[in-house]
């Protein structure tokens, strides 16, 4: 077993370097090649026929001088739903530092509850808006562990 692993290497080596002379040697060859004609260029051009696209009727009418874009889409949505009034509410947080913040952002990760963090020269005021009021109540009692102080009011939109 000895001598066959002790001449296992330089026989492997010898039928590599064989294998690349012969792959050198018929690659690099002399013979010519008979009846060679240059190449030709052949223009044939192809008509497709064009699909028809329910988008290519906008794209070509005319009314009024008018041409509609191909892009445009006109939506009619039936709103005679009655829309009830909801009430949101707005927790608003004053941060003084870094560790608060982080505070609270684990805190709202924990509550599931989105937010905008609004930065001014005062300093850092988070915004929470939810029309879950219970769950709002339930972050400020958590937010008195952290030294935040926290307060809900209802939130109107200025139009």
């Amino acid at each position: 077993m000895q001598k066959i692993i002790k001449w296992f290497a330089p026989l492997l080596a010898l039928g590599v370097a064989v294998f690349i002379v012969f792959f050198l040697v018929s690659i690099n060859s002399q013979d010519e090649v008979i009846d060679t004609q240059p190449l030709v260029l052949k223009n044939e051009t192809v008509f497709k026929k064009p699909e028809k696209l329910w988008l290519n009727h906008f794209s070509k009418s005319e009314r009024l001088g008018y041409f509609y874009p191909v892009n445009e889409v006109y939506i009619t949505l039936d709103l005679n739903e009655k829309i009830t009034k909801t009430i949101t509410y707005k927790l608003s947080a004053k941060l003084l530092d870094p560790y608060q913040l982080f505070c609270l952002k684990e805190e709202l990760k924990r509550h599931k509850l989105k937010y905008f963090l609004k930065k001014d020269a005062k300093g850092i005021d988070l915004l929470i808006y939810s029309q879950n009021v219970d769950k709002l109540n339930k972050l400020v009692k958590v937010l008195k562990n952290y030294k935040i102080k926290a307060r809900i009011e209802p939130y109107k939109k200025d139009y």
